[in-house]
């Protein structure tokens, strides 16, 4: 009973709105999730209670099984009532018009299944342990043959999720995705151009460069298109980059991006930018065409892959590599930029988006590290776990809100949702180097936290952001699973919502930039061509 009255209650809660919109589907996995939690909470807290009343567990009666399904029946249709109306409030928000009727009506089947998949599951852990205990008081008392039947049980179930069905899961993902990345995208060609890594004359092969490889160097604007757009003449941008199977490590595949990059000419170009790849290897092409535009086709970017999975596996996974794919290839850019002279260096710039913030973060120690060492940095979409970021977070001025911190005094880092519309501290000078993260209050990336799980963050108990119902609170447990679920979902909003993050690298890239000679008007032109229409 008192397992089926916690169920019910966090079944409930977990109708309450998050980050992004929700399908029936998925709200039902949540509900289960959430609902299997609950159980389980309210038979320790039934157990602690008998243990402070020293009595033994009393059979529930008829009547009290008749109340809790009539609460059942009406708590459950409320939140279920509740949930359907935020949900179409966010839709709302954001733009979204996909709704599907009939995955919310099978919502709170998904929820029962789910829930009670879980509580076999914890049902046959605790048969085991009990035999486990059985089996071991042969040779010890009874109390130590419990504790270290829990601990046997603890360890091999820990040992399974872990070891067996993730490590199966991921190595199963990373043989699929690399059999996809030897694909070339639709519509992607060799370059004919020795501007681009895998054209003539190229240090790393095309067959190399890996599929979003071969999407980065094989499209972008030309020099026609730039000149288009700026009405002055423009040249061909440079693109470099090292796939998986460039070379055998990170070290390596950056000194032969670089070699390429070097080749190409990218080092006489007056801006040269240092980009850290999300998951598979995917620079997002809203963030260098942009840089491209505003600087006229005098540029030149650099890239290397470092996994075969995608953006919110390696997310999970893969942080050891992207930090790794991170630092060297900074390294590797600024050994040779360094030791040009002076005066013939070019402005050197990073970025990167996601994961990819937090590979660029590793070359860099703080504050003074990116103000001295680059022109500007602009990272997209930072997970919460970024040193950095959390640095400068957690450091923020007393006042200013997470979402949208003040680091001292905005001097060298700010943070933005929407650059277009301003940056804070608008009324502090923002000199010499120009450090600009952009992140979406709607953003699971940004926001997910282990932490979640059992404490408060302050982006929740401060007022919401745009995209961000008010009615969204923090509740153990529930919240975490929420967000978490959001994470999957996160790049399938419209854009400026989420994980979408497409139209502010313009002004974005002109905050940090500061090209000359470019208007409003102008602005909103890039705009529409770096973001199409059906995004």
């Amino acid at each position: 009973m008192p397992g089926c009255w916690g169920a019910l209650a966090l079944a409930c809660l977990s109708f309450t709105p998050s980050l992004l919109p929700r399908g029936g589907v998925l709200q039902g996995l949540i509900c289960g999730i959430s609902a299997a939690i609950g159980y389980g909470l309210g038979l320790i807290a039934a157990f602690v209670w008998r243990a402070f009343a020293d009595r033994d567990a009393r059979r529930p009666s008829r009547r009290s099984w008749l109340v809790l399904l009539v609460c059942a029946v009406v708590l459950f249709g409320l939140a279920f009532g509740l949930g359907q109306y935020w949900q179409h409030r966010i839709r709302g928000l954001m733009g979204v018009t996909d709704y599907s009727a009939l995955a919310t009506v099978a919502s709170p089947f998904v929820a029962l299944l789910v829930f009670y998949l879980l509580l076999m599951t914890g049902r046959g852990l605790r048969h085991l342990y009990h035999g486990a205990a059985r089996l071991l008081r042969r040779w010890i008392g009874p109390r130590a043959a419990r504790v270290v039947g829990w601990l046997l049980v603890a360890g091999v179930a820990w040992s399974v999720v872990s070891g067996v069905l993730l490590g199966g899961f991921v190595n199963a993902a990373n043989e699929a995705f690399s059999v996809r990345d030897t694909e070339t995208p639709e519509g992607v060609q060799q370059p004919a151009s020795a501007l681009r890594s895998g054209g003539p004359g190229s240090l790393v092969p095309w067959d190399t460069l890996g599929r979003q490889g071969r999407a980065f160097t094989g499209s972008g604007p030309t020099a026609g298109e730039i000149g288009g757009f700026t009405h002055r003449a423009a040249q061909e941008p440079v693109r470099a980059y090292a796939g998986l199977s460039t070379a055998e490590d990170a070290e390596a595949r950056a000194e032969r991006a670089v070699a390429d990059l070097r080749r190409a000419g990218g080092f006489e170009r007056e801006n040269l930018l240092v980009t850290t790849t999300t998951g598979s290897g995917w620079v997002d092409p809203a963030a260098v065409d942009s840089f491209e535009y505003l600087g006229n086709g005098d540029t030149a970017t650099v890239a290397m892959q470092y996994s075969y999975l995608p953006s919110w596996l390696s997310y999970l996974v893969d942080q050891s590599k992207a930090r790794e794919a991170g630092r060297e290839l900074f390294d590797a850019v600024y050994d040779v930029w360094s030791k040009l002279p002076q005066g013939e260096r070019p402005r050197l710039f990073v970025a990167g988006e996601s994961l990819g913030s937090f590979g660029g973060e590793t070359a860099f120690s703080g504050e003074y590290d990116l103000r001295n060492r680059t022109a500007g940095t602009l990272f997209a979409g930072p997970p919460n776990f970024n040193t950095l970021f959390r640095e400068f977070s957690d450091h923020r001025e007393a006042g200013s809100p997470e979402i949208e911190p003040v680091y001292k005094e905005g001097r060298t880092v700010r943070f933005t949702d929407d650059p277009a519309a301003g940056i804070a501290p608008a009324d502090r000078a923002w000199e010499g180097t120009r450090v600009l993260y952009l992140m979406h209050p709607s953003d699971p990336i940004v926001w997910w936290s282990p932490s979640l799980a059992l404490s408060e963050p302050d982006w929740i108990g401060e007022a919401p952001g745009g995209d961000v119902l008010e009615e969204m609170v923090w509740m153990p447990f529930v919240t975490f699973w929420q967000v978490t679920a959001d994470l999957p979902f996160s790049t399938g909003v419209p854009d400026g919502h989420g994980h979408t993050y497409k139209a502010a690298y313009v002004d974005g890239w002109n905050a940090v930039m500061r090209p000359e000679g470019f208007t409003a008007q102008d602005l909103e032109r890039l705009r529409d061509i770096v973001r199409p229409p059906q995004d």
